[in-house]
Order: C-alpha cells, then structure tokens, then sequence
C-alpha cells in the first residue's frame, strides 16, 4: 500500500477492486478457504512482479484470474487422470436416462438453496473439468476465451465442460434424492 500522501499506483488501482472476485475464484479452485487465501496472495504477488507485462486496456480481472488459474495448476500435484469416451452415442443415452429424473430435481432444488451444494460439487469435479466449469460457467468466458487461457483446442474445452455438466446433473440429483426432495431411481 501506499503512504497516505502518495498518489495511489496504477497496480493498486486496477487490481485491487478484483481482489473480492479472485479470493472467490481461488476458493473454487482449491475447496478450502486457507488454500484460496494462500492462492489468492500468491495472485496478487505473481502480477505485481508482472505488473510491466500486463498491456494497458485489457481486462484486468481476466489476467488475475489466468495467474490464480495457473498458480494453481503449477502449484497443484496431478491427482486425477480423465478417462474420455469418445462415444457420443453412450453419452447421448445417459443424458437421455435421466432427463426425467434431471427436470423433477430440478423442480424440487429449486426450493432450497442451491450455492453451497453447487460448489461443492464443482469442487470434486477433476481439475480439468472443474477450470472447465469455474471458466465458462461461472466466470463467463467464451469456449475460444477458456480454451486460449486453459491451452487446449476449442473442442476439448466444450467436451470438458458437457462431461462436467453431466457430471453435475448426477450428483445434483444424488442430493436431491438423499434429501428426499425427489424419488430414487425405480
């Protein structure tokens, strides 16, 4: 920070107002709220240094969020390996098994607040999956946005997020019926 008559540096005055969105984007990156606070001062360190290197004009939110986004996979061991099926038709009749199911849990979460059992969710999603999710979803980046950011081709993008949103469906609907807000499979 700077002395109370100093003039206020560009870095602070166009980082700080994100400071709120990055510490959530941390949190649901990492699921724990000491490693979001550690990810997200990692953040704010990582683009002071590379202050010089951010091009004025461009989105600051989007940059902080690609430092936080890369810290944490740097920093991040590999836990879990995606095992992908390249089988539409598979996929297609399990989405199709359970719109049914999906629209009467639908109804019934509607009732009850949601946001807790979302990010919880989001947060045992696979790494690629959930910055899938966390990109797209939640920080509303384009499928070409996420993709330039996460280094990988458009259509992996759009087959990570359609996994990961299947993925959510069940396990929202798992909670549902554990709830006893809908029916068990039959």
């Amino acid at each position: 920070m700077t002395h109370p008559n100093e003039p206020v540096s560009d870095f602070e005055r166009d980082t700080l107002p994100w400071l709120a969105d990055v510490r959530r984007y941390a949190y649901r990156l990492t699921g724990s709220a000491a490693d979001a606070d550690d990810l997200t001062q990692i953040t704010f360190l990582n683009a002071f240094r590379g202050w010089h290197t951010f091009r004025p004009g461009s989105d600051v939110r989007r940059w902080l969020f690609a430092i936080a986004r890369n810290a944490h996979f740097r920093n991040r061991p590999r836990r879990e390996k995606l095992v992908a099926t390249e089988d539409a038709e598979l996929e297609s009749l399990a989405a199709a098994t359970d719109s049914g199911r999906a629209s009467e849990a639908l109804e019934a979460l509607e009732r009850i607040d949601l946001a807790a059992g979302i990010d919880a969710e989001i947060a045992r999603l696979a790494d690629a999956y959930r910055e899938a999710v966390l990109m797209v979803d939640v920080e509303g980046l384009s499928y070409e946005e996420a993709a330039a950011q996460a280094g990988v081709p458009v259509g992996t993008i759009r087959s990570r997020l359609y996994r990961a949103r299947r993925q959510l469906q069940q396990a929202l609907i798992a909670r549902a019926e554990d709830a006893g807000l809908i029916g068990g499979k039959e």
